[in-house]
């Protein structure tokens, strides 16, 4: 109980801490719990921490897979569906293979472990690379391309590792019987989850009490996961077509107080989940030395700087042999007007990083094999795993920047703006044309309706002249900016008397967190 306690403990403190050092060192928080997770490693007197290996696929895998796919832009995923399908699935194999030859002949693994260690490090995670890309002003269909080249990597490897994991622990395995099985899991792990998340979808339609849709939204990834797994299909892909699906139809079966807390909800249960594996990880560092013993530092060395240079090589000349095959033969002009520089397929090769599916995907390796005997070499590939981590979540991460930078690999920072005004501009007329629609009802109230029709006739013109489309008026941003410190001032105002009032005990702790909640909301939307 004392080391579950202390184990508790190293999570909360060292996630926040972490997290506030990523904010003050202006870097995507992955770096600072890899780094983390080293350091609490090396701390005497820490606990030994045992993972349950089938635990924690179900436990991690599924939110962190959910998450990653309700927030993904799907229009983006079929527009580039073939670059990602050949990422996907190809990238992945060839890296198994590169990866299980290095593992055999170099690190003495046997071959079904050697392959294990292959689809463990080949998904990538792009948490890291897209805060930094976005941060840059990356172009943002590379961005794209690898947040959908991370949802569906995943099946592929652990797919892999299923089998290999299978061979490993002496069961039977042949190679017809794993391509069946790859495909088999594929239909059958997406057919599930377009059915739950169907269910999911009408469920939350009808539903009107917001802890009901919250605990819904949250249970949605295990909802998917769960079903496909124990049928033996992948239950990765359930969970990354359940998320798609309904982050698709978000906006038809969610309230917006609902999707507001659901958005902040799964920002922090993904941060919390992926701390927690780096952490978890750290904590079991010293009993990962420990089965390393017999095996000379500078072995571990040469083994760790083959795999990290064969993932991170092969990801490379794959780009460019693949996209040299693509330009022979499809010529079609508009290919060609969507063909990537050489510059941007080095800035793709560099963002390759490790990170969570990794992680977890090592600790689940099982402890023993069918005959009760340690299974050989699980230590070293997770001490091969967390170094590729550390090398491509840091090593990367840090460089990322000035290699965007260098080569140039910049888009319009405008572009995004731009879009942003036209659909400010589009939801103003379409606010403008409900009113006077409106104005024939005998409901509505004059008085509301012209007081209505200015605030969004106000805010038509500002977003007008700021797109260039009438002339500038200097006088508009700045009525606009005075406007808005007149508010931010009034609504600190009512903060402080909601507070004075709960002092005073007049009110409730709860009643000034409601009306506080409100307040909040409004203020939120000044800044248009």
């Amino acid at each position: 109980m004392d080391g579950l306690q202390i184990v508790i403990a190293a999570l909360f403190v060292s996630a926040a801490g972490l997290n506030a050092l990523a904010n003050w060192l202006r870097v995507p928080y992955p770096i600072p719990l890899v780094l983390g997770g080293l350091l609490l490693g090396l701390l005497p007197g820490l606990p030994d921490v045992q993972l349950d290996p089938d635990l924690v696929l179900l436990v991690f895998l599924p939110p962190l897979l959910y998450s990653a796919a309700f927030f993904a832009d799907l229009h983006a995923l079929r527009a580039d569906a073939r670059v990602i399908s050949l990422q996907a699935i190809g990238l992945v194999l060839v890296t198994i293979v590169a990866v299980a030859w290095i593992g055999h002949a170099l690190l003495d693994l046997t071959w079904p472990m050697a392959f294990a260690l292959g689809a463990i490090v080949s998904p990538t995670d792009p948490a890291a690379a897209t805060a930094i890309m976005r941060r840059v002003g990356a172009p943002r269909r590379l961005v794209n391309i690898l947040e959908g080249e991370s949802l569906f990597n995943d099946a592929t490897a652990l797919v892999a590792l299923k089998v290999a994991v299978a061979a490993a622990i002496g069961e039977g395995v042949s190679a017809g019987e794993t391509v069946l099985d790859f495909f088999w899991e594929a239909g059958g792990g997406i057919a599930i989850g377009l059915v739950v998340a169907f269910a999911i979808g009408e469920v939350r339609r009808r539903a009107r009490d917001i802890n009901t849709e919250l605990t819904i939204s949250l249970a949605s990834s295990y909802g998917a996961f769960v079903p496909a797994d124990q049928l033996g299909v992948s239950g990765v892909l359930a969970a990354v077509t359940c998320g798609i699906y309904v982050g698709y139809r978000a906006r038809e079966i969610a309230s917006p107080e609902v999707r507001l807390q659901a958005d902040g909800l799964w920002n922090v249960l993904s941060f919390l989940l992926n701390a927690a594996l780096f952490i978890l990880i750290g904590l079991q560092l010293p009993v990962i030395v420990d089965g390393l013993e017999g095996r000379a530092a500078g072995q571990l060395a040469v083994d760790a700087v083959a795999v990290c240079a064969a993932v991170i090589g092969v990801r490379f000349l794959y780009n460019f042999v693949i996209t040299a095959l693509i330009r022979m033969l499809d010529r079609r002009e508009s290919q060609r007007a969507r063909r990537a520089s050489w510059q941007t397929r080095i800035v793709g090769g560099w963002s390759g990083m490790r990170g969570a599916v990794s992680l977890a995907a090592a600790l689940s390796l099982p402890l023993a094999d069918d005959a009760g005997e340690p299974l050989p070499g699980r230590s070293l590939i997770l001490f091969i795993t967390f170094v590729l981590i550390l090398v491509t979540v840091v090593g990367q991460g840090l460089t990322l920047p000035w290699l965007i930078r260098k080569l140039g690999v910049i888009e319009a920072s405008d572009e995004e703006e731009r879009e942003e005004l036209r659909a400010r501009m589009a939801i103003a007329h379409a606010a403008l044309g409900r009113v006077d629609e409106l104005e024939a009802e005998d409901w509505t109230i004059s008085e509301s309706l012209d007081r209505v029709r200015q605030l969004y006739n106000f805010r038509l013109r500002r977003f007008k002249a700021r797109a260039g489309k009438i002339e500038l008026d200097e006088d508009i941003e700045d009525r606009s900016m005075r406007y808005q410190r007149l508010m931010h001032e009034i609504y600190a105002t009512q903060r402080s008397t909601l507070v004075d009032l709960r002092n005073r005990g007049e009110i409730s702790t709860d009643v000034m967190r409601r009306v506080e909640r409100e307040v909040d909301l409004e203020e939120s939307r000044l800044e248009v």
